[in-house]
């Protein structure tokens, strides 16, 4: 068995202190955590940082991961979660008949990774996968705003985008609130006219919130009944899954 590279391998633990702290660390931290004297760990966060592995956040001295290295686990993290979630997508439609989708956040806003629409309409939902919307505006941004504790309901910007919209934060958190208690979230014409949406919250096997899951059709086949019918439905659906 060939002997273990120790400045290689002090660099890995380095990183993958980094890479496990939910907040930047100092270097001081990492010595800390890691018992690696102040010397040896300055070489170490220097090489990380010529190989562009960690960063230095904003004008600071506290360490993240590089842009780039967070593309590339973010990137792997997305597409586990589109194959993990394409069978349940599967089936929201076929229950529903419309538009299925999963969701995450991303930069303050709803990021649509995935959707699944089998229909045979001549007029369908068009392809919004990549695209953001605004967390207020939509059953999916209402559902995150409930059970992501990654954002802060206040620093929500409520621009008004239809007469439906929620532009009061009061108004905003009352019914947030109801979403938390019944499990699912509407959306009734309050990004753009004539699209209502309906989403619950999907969570991995370690109890974790992953994203939001749900629907989007025109306002002619859904009324509020029918959405708050189809929301119990995709509930029920969701929580009997085991992906």
């Amino acid at each position: 068995m060939q002997k273990q590279n120790k400045s290689l391998s002090k660099g890995l633990c380095v990183l993958k202190e980094i890479m496990s702290s939910n907040k930047p660390l100092t270097a001081n931290i990492l010595c800390q955590k890691l018992q690696i004297d102040k010397s040896t760990m300055s070489r170490l966060i220097t090489t990380l940082m010529t190989e562009e592995f960690i960063e230095y956040k904003d004008n600071t001295k506290e360490i993240v991961l590089s842009d780039i290295v967070r593309k590339i686990i973010h990137k792997d993290d997305r597409q586990k979660i589109v194959e993990k979630t394409k069978a349940l997508l599967d089936e929201i439609f076929y229950l529903t008949d419309e538009c299925a989708y999963i969701g995450i956040l991303d930069n303050n806003s709803v990021l649509y990774l995935n959707q699944v629409d089998k229909s045979k309409r001549v007029l369908k939902t068009i392809d919004s996968v990549g695209l953001h919307a605004p967390l207020h505006t939509n059953a999916f941004g209402k559902v995150i705003l409930a059970f992501c504790k990654e954002v802060n309901i206040e620093n929500v910007e409520l621009k008004k985008f239809t007469t439906n919209t929620i532009t009061s934060i009061t108004k905003l958190k009352k019914e947030i609130e109801a979403v938390s208690q019944k499990g699912y979230a509407i959306g009734i014409e309050e990004h753009e006219f004539g699209l209502c949406s309906v989403a619950v919250p999907y969570f991995n096997k370690r109890g974790q919130f992953v994203g939001p899951v749900g629907i989007s059709g025109l306002s002619v086949r859904m009324d509020e009944v029918k959405l708050h019918e189809l929301g119990q439905k995709i509930f029920k659906l969701v929580n009997s899954s085991f992906v």
